[in-house]
């Protein structure tokens, strides 16, 4: 009789953990057909389906997409915490590619693999190794033809209208405190490369703020952004709003009364 009575509340217990796993699992897949929903993906597209997916816009980008160019040949006067900071700007810079629906083909140049920069951007980025763009010792200027290429600078003159699949835009490889005046400018300037700017000018005004402080300097991951988002849209304001934050002294012309 008593093993009777045990076998019954045995057998109860068991379907009250049974039911609760089965709830639990009722609710994660839930939760994850909730995320699946606000991400707009199939319920069949597994990680590795969409990583998939992922490597073949990039592979697409590099045959007919827009390029872009980081030019890293002037990290060697950096400190090691603008070499960091650098490096975790590649990193949302890429991270930011890979999401992009129409993604760019990035090319990292003048970078060499026993450089300070290198060491850093393989601590900091998982996978920095197996990252899906070019990586060459070769400068910009030699690895591609000169009327092709576009350097974009705060300094130029010349506001940048749109993103031209023939062309290969440049980015210098600086952060803020290596910063010197004009010096990706004067670098463009010496290999009688065009330059341009982004059209901050032209539809971003000045806001007042307690620092009175303004600047059109961007990180790269930034003005990439920037680019991205330009290139989806076709909308300059909705790419400058996505890039150039308040901190940075502008805001919007249709934003201020």
């Amino acid at each position: 009789m008593w093993n009777k009575n045990v076998q019954r509340k045995q057998r109860h217990w068991e379907k009250i953990v049974a039911a609760k796993k089965s709830k639990r699992k009722q609710e994660k897949e839930r939760r994850k057909a909730n995320r699946v929903e606000n991400s707009g993906i199939c319920p069949q597209h597994s990680k590795r389906f969409l990583r998939s997916l992922t490597k073949e816009r990039l592979l697409e980008a590099k045959h007919s997409g827009p390029r872009l160019c980081i030019d890293l040949s002037m990290t060697h006067h950096m400190s090691k915490k603008e070499l960091s900071r650098l490096a975790g700007q590649i990193r949302r810079l890429y991270g930011s590619n890979k999401k992009a629906d129409r993604p760019f083909w990035i090319y990292l140049t003048g970078f060499t693999t026993d450089s300070h920069l290198y060491e850093e951007c393989l601590r900091m980025n998982d996978g920095f190794s197996s990252y899906l763009l070019d990586i060459t010792e070769e400068d910009c200027f030699s690895l591609f033809p000169l009327e092709t290429l576009v350097y974009l600078t705060p300094d130029s003159e010349h506001a940048l209208e749109d993103v031209d699949l023939n062309k290969v835009y440049i980015l210098g490889g600086l952060v803020d405190e290596s910063i010197q005046k004009k010096v990706t400018f004067q670098k463009a300037q010496e290999h009688s490369v065009k330059t341009a700017r982004l059209p901050i000018q032209e539809y971003m005004v000045r806001c007042q703020n307690r620092k009175n402080y303004h600047s059109e300097i961007l990180a790269i991951n930034q003005v990439f952004d920037i680019l991205s988002a330009y290139f989806e849209t076709q909308n300059w304001p909705e790419a400058l709003k996505k890039g150039v934050s308040s901190r940075k002294g502008y805001v919007l012309q249709n934003s201020v009364e």
